[in-house]
């Protein structure tokens, strides 16, 4: 419905001031140093609501009788795009009435006897929307949820009398569209397909949602319907790409937000240095968990309501544990001692209401009933304090809050309002924090806030055409409905290769009428697809035989090695034994202090250069590698404090994926500017005087003369202190880091090789790539957009206040060397070169004669240091 206060991009810098509710947990005076920033978003005032003429008087006067007194102008125009049978896509900030934009088209087209399909990526987004449906009690409308919390008793019925039927990607490939027939009436009847929040179908998960869009609209097709799609984003760059990209379809575009807004505050905190040691002795900073629950204790203390977002089920366990036991400690001491608030300022909540209980954790893997109960008491004001995943970061309503914590950067700008702006939903000022994790992103972030408040949210990044996705899903298709020639304009032109090479491996049948699925075997079963393929290896219970789940086989190494802890519905299981050939991973129930990552070694060779070009001195590339990646070993890091305890050794075979990646590389005279004391301007990256350039390309891979001079330029920076490895290795980490800031994807989502000598360039290279078989487009983003990538990255070493490297800046939690060697200044110097422009070797010099590469070929020995 329309609700106000939406966090959209803000048009003004930080004025200066903060929010009363920032002001009280800075009344602490070891948490000034902490905000390095803070934002304010004015409020906005809503556009003029009216109703489309063709909306039926029925659905108006129950829309009025809710307090809806119209459609806002991106209301209006989204279903007038539905209404003339147009797709269209919507982009608009958190809490703009989204829903109420395609549920008004809804409505109306099942008054006139249609059906709609609403996809959504959670449960709890389409256990939301069903309340609201029935709340508007319309006889006709016969709303149903369709997913794995159905009972099958009841999946018949929706199948033949649902009008309005919500489920996710996973049941509409795993079900509806493998047993089409059984829904005949439900699509020959389809009129509007609504994809809610869309923007969170990215990368590889996000490309095989776009295939099952496409095999739903083969579906339809074939029963005589052609739906409108109507596609709901947060605040998103490009989104008419984006949509046409999801969905093959043209799309057209609403991104202007006419929503009333409340002011919002939103302060970048970096939790301080502690006393810990960590690798090479490096320092640890406080956890951004253990300061989201010393926070969120002092909220509901006094009576804030507050969300508190995390990244992981464990730590949303972990939050609201801590601060029900801060709660508990601090009721005991204002019965003994009727001491105030841990943040000395305002009236603690009473304390016969019991405040501990008043906190809990919201996150997937509990029951529906579980869930629904707390979504009911956050919105009551049963609970004043929830730590939750992202599940509670989409349109669930949860109105009435006050304030929202973000434990570590949620990996987009899009994420950040979405977030924020579960906070004053109700049109009331509001305040989000964001805590930075100790990582170079997150470093990087609460000390450039321009890099959030500056710049429009991201382009959501996925990729069609991935072959290792697309297969599968042809062979789904085929098996629904063969395939036939006029099928490439449905799943493009890349369709045609890989047809014919499922034909060659037997999986599809060639016929003069088309392709066919002959196997008994179930074609959706070869898409895995919120995984990376590969046949799921099952999490045993070894005390019981119980399966307590599956874990995608590509993870498997990395998630449920031998030691490994993992998360089940909130308890937690050690992995006693992974046994490879059986696929099974045997697991006891036990409550370790500590968490586990994996670390592994990496070795990449490269395929195909797809594109080049000069950066700097040197060149960047966009291609394709085969990856070998071996998992050795895994840190036990204490859940509270970060601490290091311990790195235990793996016996794990080599896995290989053909992959595409970002590479640059430096020529050897440009490594020169390494012998030169650290105070030259050219090692900073800085213009030089006069707009005269520094660097010229001299030496070409090709060279043996440059080879033995960089090895003696090797052993002189050795004498200088300064690692040529371990600055590349320093600059890779970081880079890897950053990357997320310009591409939709997570540090895991990716991985990089850094080398002094390449076998296959000769040269010192840098490799990121992208963890999944085929790509996920996110090496690709890096490549447009290397400048300012790399930019961020040194700016990112250089901001942070470690002397010698620290998980911060340039230390990785999944480094197989142990992130050793790294050169922290040798970095900044490195990156530096690399971002100072350079002349043209054919170009005349300042001396007014040419630089003259020599002939040769280098040596091809090199030892890569690797993630």
């Amino acid at each position: 419905m329309n609700r106000s206060s939406s966090p959209a991009h803000p048009h003004r810098r930080a004025s200066g001031r903060s929010g009363p509710l920032l002001e009280r947990l800075l009344t602490t005076s070891a948490r000034h140093g902490r905000v390095t920033h803070v934002e304010h978003v004015p409020a906005r005032q809503a556009g003029q609501a009216q109703w489309p003429d063709w909306v039926a008087d029925t659905v108006r006067e129950r829309l009025e009788g809710q307090g809806v007194s119209g459609l806002w102008p991106h209301q209006f125009a989204a279903a007038e795009h539905v209404h003339r049978g147009q797709n269209v896509i919507i982009s608009t900030g958190t809490a703009s009435g989204k829903s109420l934009a395609y549920l008004v088209p809804a409505v109306t087209g099942i008054l006139s006897g249609a059906t709609v399909l609403y996809l959504t990526p959670t449960k709890a987004l389409a256990a939301d929307q069903l309340r609201a449906l029935q709340d508007l009690s319309f006889d006709q409308v016969r709303p149903a949820t369709f997913d794995g919390d159905t009972p099958m008793e009841e999946r018949a019925w929706v199948r033949r009398h649902a009008n309005y039927v919500l489920t996710n990607p996973d049941m509409l490939h795993r079900s509806m569209l493998p047993r089409h027939a059984a829904w005949t009436s439900f699509w020959r009847r389809l009129q509007l397909v609504i994809v809610d929040e869309c923007h969170t179908y990215r990368g590889v998960f996000g490309s095989h949602v776009a295939q099952i869009l496409r095999r739903l609209r083969r579906v339809a097709a074939k029963y005589g319907s052609r739906p409108v799609f109507f596609l709901a984003s947060a605040t998103a760059s490009e989104p008419g790409t984006t949509g046409m990209r999801l969905t093959g379809l043209e799309m057209a575009e609403v991104t202007r937000d006419a929503s009333p807004r409340g002011a919002s505050t939103i302060a970048l905190w970096e939790p301080p240095l502690t006393d810990l040691r960590g690798e090479g002795g490096a320092p640890v900073r406080r956890t951004a968990t253990a300061e989201a629950a010393d926070l969120l204790t002092d909220l509901v203390l006094d009576g804030v309501r507050t969300l508190a977002f995390v990244r992981s089920r464990r730590a949303a366990e972990i939050v609201a544990l801590s601060a029900r036991g801060h709660l508990h400690d601090t009721e005991l001491a204002l019965g003994v001692h009727a001491r105030p608030s841990r943040a000395a300022v305002a009236t603690p909540v009473l304390p016969e209401l019991r405040l501990a209980d008043k906190v809990a954790a919201y996150r997937a893997g509990y029951l529906a009933e579980d869930r629904r109960l707390l979504e009911k008491a956050l919105r009551s004001g049963e609970l004043l304090g929830v730590a939750t995943t992202n599940a509670l970061e989409l349109g669930v309503d949860v109105s009435g809050l006050d304030a929202v914590l973000i434990a570590g950067w949620p990996g987009t700008r899009a994420s950040l309002w979405q977030q924020a702006g579960r906070a004053g939903r109700d049109g009331q000022d509001a305040l989000a924090v964001l805590i930075a994790r100790d990582d170079p992103l997150d470093t990087y972030l609460v000390h450039h806030p321009e890099a959030l408040f500056g710049h429009p949210v991201e382009a959501t990044v996925l990729d069609p055409d991935n072959p290792y996705v697309l297969a599968p899903h042809l062979c789904a298709a085929a098996s629904e409905i063969p395939l036939s020639d006029e099928d490439h304009l449905i799943f493009g032109p890349a369709a045609l290769g890989v047809l014919d090479e499922l034909v060659e491996r037997g999986l599809l049948r060639r016929r003069t009428t088309g392709w066919f699925w002959t196997s008994r075997d179930r074609a959706v079963d070869l898409a895995d697809i919120r995984g990376s393929g590969g046949s799921p290896v099952q999490i045993v219970e070894s005390d019981t035989g119980r399966l307590l789940g599956t874990v995608d086989e590509a993870s498997a190494h990395g998630t449920v090695h031998t030691g490994a802890v993992h998360i089940h519905r909130g308890d937690t299981y050690v992995v006693d034994e992974f046994d490879l050939e059986a696929g099974v991973a045997l697991v006891s129930a036990a409550s370790p202090d500590y968490s586990t990552f994996a670390r592994d070694i990496t070795d990449i060779r490269i395929i195909e250069s797809l594109r080049s070009r000069a950066l700097g001195p040197g060149e960047l590339h966009f291609g394709s590698v085969e990856v070998t990646r071996q998992v050795v070993s895994y840190l036990k890091r204490r859940t509270q404090t970060g601490e290091l305890l311990g790195d235990d050794p793996l016996d794990l075979p080599p896995r290989t994926l053909r992959t595409r990646a970002v590479w640059w590389t430096l020529p050897n005279s440009a490594l020169a500017e390494l012998d030169q004391p650290s105070d030259q301007p050219s090692d900073q990256g800085t213009e030089p005087p006069d707009g005269q350039e520094t660097h010229r390309r001299t030496d070409p891979p090709g060279d043996l003369g440059a080879q033995r001079r960089t090895n003696r330029r090797i052993d002189r920076r050795a004498d200088k202190g300064i690692d040529l490895g371990g600055a590349a290795h320093a600059a890779e980490h970081a880079a890897i880091g950053l990357l997320p800031l310009f591409a939709t994807c997570d540090r895991w989502d990716i991985g990089g090789v850094s080398t002094e000598l390449h076998p296959d360039t000769g040269l010192l290279t840098v490799f990121v790539y992208d963890g999944h078989d085929g790509g996920a487009g996110f090496a690709e983003r890096g490549y447009a957009h290397a400048t300012e990538w790399l930019t961020a990255t040194r700016d990112a070493i250089a901001s942070c206040e470690c002397e010698r490297g620290c998980p911060s800046c340039i230390q990785s939690p999944k480094c197989g060397n142990g992130n050793e060697p790294l050169d922290k200044a040798g970095a900044l110097r490195l990156l530096g070169i690399l971002l100072t422009p350079y002349l043209d070797p054919s170009e005349p010099s300042p001396d007014g004669g040419h630089n003259r590469p020599d002939p040769g070929l280098p040596s091809c020995n090199s030892i890569a240091r690797a993630m």
